[in-house]
């Protein structure tokens, strides 16, 4: 009887054919794959926005992005520097009143031990980005020759880092090495920003600088409130450029800004050499929570002026429709 099989024809073909439906399949399984992840990040920021919602309503105004006295201020108001920041505030509106037990906002970040510190959660980590298991920094000692705002040699302590930020407003107070520049306490024009302290005994025991709902003049529906923070692909947990989101030492750890010369980062690999801008590593968009709760997706070639409008609480710049 003859043998019935494939020649050898047959089957180079057919190899050819499965090679040829799998290049097709991989791509729509890899977007299936990111559009999930997108939707979990969206609900990540969700909840963060819910809980700061719900941080205000408790406390009757959102979280200082960070404890920061200005220049020259008098000693009952400059203490405080690199407390924690806003993200641990709501930790307790984020169901884990067990983790914020191990915080004392009175306290230096780094007098917090190690385990407090590096505790990553997964609501502070988009997933198209990294993993809760491997957000975190160990000390590290960095030259630092600017874009941060400072130079020489610095040490990060360890810690957590993770993907989102507080609004701290645009550029427009200013970067001139004056004390009224965007990142000393009350000069933000965003929602979450650095606050001056009132210290007692050289601790701060509460935030003069207190940004209430009556302060959202172009409304809390147009007005974000935190979104996803760029960190180029190259520098994930390298500090400066990716650092621990629970310290108040930089504000950029925790919060960012918009508008005119600080676009949305376009991607990944975008470099943002001032640390300032939002940005995700979802193709094409930035995802955001407003000062309503409200989450939206922005597209990252939103006109710069447009992006100000949004991050600015009371320029009286109402915009709509974005």
């Amino acid at each position: 009887m003859p043998r019935r099989g494939f020649t050898l024809i047959e089957l180079l073909v057919s190899m050819a054919i499965i090679g040829i439906l799998i290049a097709l399949t991989i791509p729509a399984v890899q977007q299936s794959r990111e559009a999930a992840r997108r939707t979990h990040c969206l609900n990540n920021l969700k909840q963060i926005g819910l809980a700061t919602v719900q941080f205000h309503d408790n406390m009757g105004c959102f979280p200082p992005g960070r404890i920061m006295p200005r220049p020259g201020d008098p000693p009952e108001l400059s203490c405080g520097r690199d407390t924690p920041s806003w993200l641990v505030r709501i930790l307790p509106y984020l169901e884990q009143g067990n983790f914020a037990e191990g915080w004392d906002m009175r306290e230096y970040y780094a007098d917090h031990p190690e385990e407090v510190r590096t505790l990553a959660i997964p609501t502070y980590i988009c997933p198209s980005r990294r993993t809760a298991a491997s957000a975190r920094i160990p000390t590290v000692t960095v030259n630092l020759t600017a874009p941060c705002g400072c130079f020489g040699r610095q040490t990060f302590f360890s810690g957590a880092t993770g993907d989102y930020g507080g609004n701290h407003g645009d550029i427009s107070p200013g970067t001139s090495g004056l004390s009224t520049d965007f990142y000393w306490g009350g000069n933000g024009n965003g929602v979450i920003i650095s606050s001056r302290p009132y210290c007692v005994a050289d601790q701060p025991r509460d935030w003069i600088d207190k940004i209430r709902y009556r302060d959202i003049t172009d409304g809390v529906s147009n007005t974000i409130l935190a979104g996803e923070m760029h960190v180029n692909d190259q520098n994930i947990n390298h500090p400066p450029e990716d650092g621990p989101i629970y310290s108040g030492w930089h504000f950029s750890f925790s919060t960012r800004l918009g508008g005119i010369d600080v676009p949305l980062a376009t991607g990944k690999d975008y470099v943002d050499s001032r640390l300032y801008s939002f940005g995700s590593w979802h193709p094409g968009i930035c995802q955001f929570a407003f000062a309503d709760g409200s989450v939206h997706a922005l597209s990252t070639s939103i006109d710069q002026k447009i992006l100000g409008y949004l991050c600015v609480r009371n320029d009286g710049e109402v915009t709509t429709g974005f």
